[in-house]
């Protein structure tokens, strides 16, 4: 996929992928089931952020139902792509194993999406084809340099928490990047990445002997328990 297609998905992670699925470009209105997949990823999105499992499940069903009657796995493998964000916004671990039997049908620009979530350096190449949104972090990033003034310019909030955790699987998560997660997610309500930061913070000022801010973050937490 050229660059300039691929720049045609938008830049923030999930907007772009929406905006593939619901052909953004003006022209004939969308298919059935790029409108379907499209609002079914939104609600999914929302739910996971806010972590009611059930109803993302759900949505993401119905989403890769969609997808999958056009039988393209790029299509499908872009669904997975902002599922994988979503993951790495909110700090869980895997490595988003959905995306790999799709892999030889994509194109370069959705390789370095995933090399990008994973933490991994990415080459000039690379760099040129990822969502601008992304790519001055991960040119911080692929430069072994610190991420957050780069974050910090990240206008979209979800596009933000994504950067965040790209930084933390490349082991470039200092303070700066962890607070702006923490307030981004905070700002947002969304509480499933939220926690997952405020532990990362946890772990760090346990680690530092810092007693007093482990017992807030462990009152903020808690609180974010209650919304259950």
């Amino acid at each position: 996929m050229s660059s300039r297609r691929f720049m045609a998905w938008r830049p923030a992670c999930v907007a772009l992928v929406l905006c593939a699925l619901t052909a953004c470009a003006s022209g004939p209105p969308p298919a059935t089931w790029r409108v379907n997949a499209s609002d079914a990823l939104g609600r999914a999105r929302e739910a996971y952020l806010v972590a009611e499992d059930r109803s993302a499940q759900a949505e993401l069903a119905r989403a890769r139902a969609e997808a999958s009657r056009t039988g393209s796995p790029l299509q499908l493998a872009r669904i997975e792509l902002s599922v994988c964000a979503w993951a790495r916004a909110s700090l869980v671990g895997d490595d988003c194993p959905a995306f790999e039997p799709l892999r030889p049908d994509v194109g370069e620009a959705e390789r370095a999406y995933m090399r990008y979530l994973r933490g991994q350096p990415l080459s000039a190449a690379e760099l040129a084809v990822l969502p601008e949104a992304h790519r001055s972090v991960a040119i911080a990033l692929s430069a072994g340099a610190s991420a957050g003034v780069a974050l910090a310019a990240v206008a979209d909030p979800l596009s933000r928490l994504v950067a965040a955790g790209a930084a933390f699987a490349a082991g470039r998560s200092d303070p700066t990047v962890i607070e702006l997660a923490i307030e981004t997610a905070s700002e947002r309500g969304w509480r499933r990445p939220l926690r997952a930061w405020l532990q990362a913070q946890l772990a760090r000022a346990q680690a530092a002997g810092a007693s007093a801010q482990a017992e807030a973050l462990q009152r903020r937490i808690r609180v974010l328990e209650q919304a259950r």
